[in-house]
């Protein structure tokens, strides 16, 4: 099974504007992924309509967010069913604050899944909320979800680059890389490759195989700690 783990919609003041629910879904059928996680700045409210939009194809959308923490690292957080989504989302918003600048961040557009602007989300979603890495994990893991460390190749908003180690004991599920560089890991962490689409020419760009029963966040989740067969294929 292909897996794009981590794309944004316009939801995210840096993705582009054409990256509208349908848009994604289109781009990920094209690109011959069989499940993708829409993994927005700090909101999940674009999940929903990218869900919709999948629902008579063969693509599976997982609803997850790219969370930022104090540290201003960057965890996806990917999550089983809307409920726990959702409780995600009242957490993350309940310790975020300021409010957007379109002109210096870009637009945060919620749409529906013909594609349409639904509103404009006010909150500073490009930056961080008050609850340090650690805090992030473990509310991550209290809620079902999994949590990835992203982009750990890059020079910024990486545990790597803010931090310049893994905490031990932290309890990742894994890592992303987004590039073809494999930075130094803790041995036996799960690797991941993902695009960080911002466009849509970038979904799918990056993928991983994963050997699994079912589309699913605890299918993927068994992958990652290797668990009654399931894998990453390389």
């Amino acid at each position: 099974m292909r897996a794009d783990l981590h794309i944004h919609t316009c939801l995210s003041p840096c993705a582009d504007r054409q990256m509208s629910p349908p848009a994604v879904v289109r781009w990920g059928l094209e690109r011959g992924l069989h499940l993708i996680a829409v993994c927005d700045h700090n909101s999940a409210e674009n999940v929903e309509a990218s869900t919709r939009a999948a629902a008579d194809t063969r693509l599976v959308v997982l609803g997850g967010m790219e969370i930022s923490s104090r540290e201003e690292v960057h965890v996806l957080g990917i999550f089983p069913d809307d409920l726990t989504l959702r409780s995600a989302q009242e957490a993350v918003y309940a310790n975020l604050s300021g409010e957007n600048d379109p002109e210096a961040f870009g637009e945060q557009l919620v749409m529906n899944e013909q594609g349409e602007v639904v509103r404009r989300n006010d909150r500073l979603l490009i930056g961080a909320i008050g609850l340090s890495l650690e805090e992030v994990v473990r509310t991550i893991h209290r809620l079902g979800g999994l949590a990835i460390a992203a982009h750990v190749d890059r020079p910024s908003f990486s545990v790597l680059s803010q931090l310049g180690f893994i905490p031990s004991g932290l309890g990742l599920d894994g890592a992303e890389v987004c590039s073809d560089d494999l930075p130094p890991l803790p041995e036996g962490l799960a690797v991941i490759r993902s695009s960080d689409a911002h466009r849509p020419e970038e979904i799918g760009s990056r993928y991983t195989r994963f050997l699994v029963e079912r589309p699913t966040a605890s299918e993927i989740g068994m992958a990652l700690w290797r668990v009654e067969g399931r894998r990453i294929v390389t």
